[in-house]
């Protein structure tokens, strides 16, 4: 790995200009920070129990207690738009925060690394917990009462007593980083010249350890979600220390991150070796702050964060960039090099951008790990749509050949065991290859390429626009036992194959033959089309390191398209944007029109989801919209609605008649992008109509019976 070549130190496509009245010109941006951080703190208060110094929800983990560092900034600063400044109320509420911290310590300083799902997972001397505890202290431990000074004192020397001595033999890893930042911190709090040298020494093996391209590896290639710890530490370490070993660090970590973006400003993912894709904007990482091209890339993120409305940053962030922010001059991204392509490293990795395909090939190849944390380098391609999002892809998991880009042998014979909590990741036992001995990556013009092995088994995929269309062609040796799959991202809970049948998408396995496919098929708004004999294989589901038992949601499952190269070598597949045919009638927006509610439910317009909702409510309860005025005659009515786990069995009623069947809105995600569904035909005579939508009953497996209606639509039938 030799890096990130030339291309990608253009850095990634934008055109952020500068002007004098931007809020978001300079940095840092004041009066945005403190509004995002006072926006915050009265939920947190109302998080806190007096009676126990703990915030939160039960159970009670002790990362709760992270919120008395913004707490404590809002105490501290001074500012005409801070009405916290040195607020009693916020003060006792940080004293018994940290009591309560001294009191879930163990006799090492640790505390119960419990999840709020109810797992534990040992033992720990928390980094994200220490660091703000210490931080809060800094700000405000002349202000606490005597006695609670004392108690926080002990609690803090004994836990940095302990991360001291731990971080002489400690590799360099995310979580020992984060350790070495909050010791240089409590080094400087308690006077304390060895607890700083231990923090200095170690974080020079931080960055001797950062790859040139601006990533660290605990494997193989990027940890690019936990790259943010790394960079967090680092920058908050050198506002401290202002040690000058770490800003070249932090200059090619923003140079490397903002060559991974999508056009929407989230990160690509298959050469990620520890996290799925995740969406949104990230804006939380102060160690970019202290360089002009950090400082440039935060400012474009935070403009695409931030949009038209100024949603504001979490408390937390805020705080961080208040108090360890850098400041100075500002490099604003630039435009990419040649054909819009960043290759990292000699082939490492391709990241292609344009309008409006974009794609990511990476060419990390690994063995398997047998770290639940290390992901296997199996999924190699990143497909993302600039309207639609990602489509394809989004990482890499274990125990789950059907997310890999090929496999040689049966993908039967690889499979997490529900509620296996030891699985074993790297089994020797079994004939299959699910990730590749080699990889690498190569364009020429337009047209990019992923060359892969498998053992002896050579395979390849080239990559290309269309105009509208985006191409792949899959190619293999034919009857050597090979499949090609490409893991489409969860877009809903249908799909409709070439005859245009709706196929449910439930908790329940489902293949679609070659023949039901049909060689093509639409998927909420991708149209995929592909030739025969592939098929479509549902949910192929993550195994998630985050849960003790590996089990996740459907909303990370894929949908798989499996191409056997039994009798052929090639395959080839196009992607395009999926054209809605314009409704023939009346389309009426739920959330524009008058509602009444049963007694004892409340209403909300979601225009976040696009629909009007019905909270609080039980089986018999009900909603009501009035229509406008609708020419009389006969109608088909449909009703578009939003699903989740929380929602229930629904009855639609017509001026108080029930119109067609049930309707179960339960499924396991939440799903807003258009689920319409016809109810039936109903006769409208001149007047007043409405339509009430009743709760009728809950699915076992829904944990509430909300309704939430998007759009109801009437079609005009002959005969008015």
């Amino acid at each position: 790995m030799k890096g990130v070549c030339l291309t990608a130190m253009m850095l990634v496509c934008c055109s952020f200009a500068l002007t004098d009245d931007d809020e978001f010109g300079t940095w840092p941006p004041r009066p945005y920070l403190i509004d995002s951080l006072v926006d915050d703190i009265p939920g947190i208060l109302n998080s806190y129990h007096a009676e126990t110094g703990r915030f939160g929800t039960e159970p009670w983990v002790c990362g709760d207690q992270n919120v008395i560092f913004p707490l404590a900034v809002a105490w501290s600063l001074e500012d005409p738009s801070n009405p916290f400044y040195h607020s009693d109320e916020l003060l006792a509420a940080i004293a018994g925060g940290g009591e309560a911290l001294v009191d879930a310590q163990d006799e090492a300083g640790r505390w119960r690394f419990d999840k709020k799902d109810g797992s534990y997972w040992g033992q720990i001397h928390m980094p994200w917990t220490y660091s703000r505890w210490v931080r809060a202290y800094q700000l405000v431990g002349d202000a606490l009462p005597e006695a609670t000074r004392e108690k926080w004192e002990r609690g803090l020397l004994l836990g940095f007593g302990h991360i001291h001595t731990m971080l002489e033999t400690a590799g360099t890893h995310n979580i020992p980083t984060h350790h070495a930042m909050g010791l240089c911190i409590a080094g400087e709090v308690f006077d304390n010249e060895q607890w700083r040298d231990r923090a200095r020494e170690f974080m020079a093996k931080v960055v001797a350890k950062q790859d040139p391209g601006g990533f660290w590896t605990e494997h193989s290639g990027p940890v690019v979600g936990y790259n943010a710890v790394y960079i967090d530490a680092l920058g908050i370490y050198y506002h401290h220390s202002r040690d000058p070993a770490v800003l070249d660090a932090l200059e090619r970590s923003a140079r490397f991150h903002a060559s991974i973006l999508w056009p929407d400003g989230s990160s690509v993912s298959a050469i990620d070796e520890r996290q799925i894709y995740h969406g949104g904007v990230r804006v939380n990482d102060v160690g970019f702050t202290h360089t002009p091209v950090g400082r440039g890339f935060l400012l474009a993120q935070l403009r695409r964060y931030a949009g038209e409305e100024r949603r504001l940053l979490g408390g937390d962030a805020a705080a961080s960039f208040l108090t360890d922010s850098g400041e100075g001059e500002i490099v604003m991204p630039g435009d990419l090099g040649e054909d819009g392509i960043v290759m990292l490293g000699d082939g490492d990795a391709l990241i292609r951008r344009g309008e409006p395909w974009n794609w990511a090939l990476s060419g990390y190849a690994a063995e398997v790990s047998d770290s639940r944390w290390i992901q296997d380098r199996q999924n190699l391609i990143d497909v993302f749509h600039s309207e639609l999002g990602m489509i394809a892809g989004g990482g890499n998991t274990k125990l789950q050949p059907y997310w890999s880009t090929f496999t040689v042998g049966d993908p039967a014979q690889l499979a997490h065991t529900p509620g296996d909590e030891s699985p074993d990741f790297t089994p020797d036992d079994i004939d299959l290859l699910w990730t590749p001995t080699k990889a690498s990556t190569g364009h020429e013009g337009d047209v990019t390429r992923l060359d892969l092995s498998y053992g002896d088994e050579r395979c390849s995929v080239e990559v290309w626009p269309d105009g509208e269309r985006v191409v792949l062609t899959y190619r293999a040796p034919a009857g050597r036992r090979i499949e090609a799959h490409l893991p489409l991202m969860m877009r809903g809970p249908a799909l409709s194959p070439a005859s245009g049948e709706r196929v449910m998408l439930t908790d329940e396995p489902l293949e679609l033959s070659p023949e039901q496919v049909g060689g093509a098929f639409t998927y909420a708004d991708v149209t995929v089309t592909v030739q025969p004999p592939a098929g479509l294989r549902w949910p192929a589901r993550q195994h998630n390191p985050y849960t003790r038992d590996g089990s996740s949601s459907l909303g990370a499952a894929k949908l798989v398209l499996v191409m056997p190269f039994d009798g052929t070598g090639e395959y080839t597949v196009t992607m395009e944007q999926a054209t809605a045919e314009p409704f023939d009638g009346i389309v009426l927006e739920a959330r524009d029109l008058p509602v009444e509610v049963a007694e004892g439910c409340y209403t909300k317009r979601l225009d976040g989801l696009g629909s009007q909702l019905l909270g609080a409510s039980d089986v018999g309860d009900w909603i009501t919209f009035t229509l406008p005025e609708i020419e009389p005659g006969r109608y088909e009515l449909l009703a578009d609605w939003v699903l989740a786990n929380v929602y229930g069995i629904n009855q639609v009623e017509v001026d108080g008649e029930p119109l067609g069947e049930p309707f179960d809105a339960y499924w396991s995600g939440v799903y807003s992008g258009g689920h319409v569904v016809p109810v039936g035909e109903v006769e409208l005579g001149a007047g007043e109509h409405t339509i009430t939508v009743r709760v009728v009953g809950r699915n076992e497996q829904a944990t509430n019976t909300i309704i939430s209606v998007r759009r109801w639509l009437l079609r005009p039938l002959g005969g008015r």
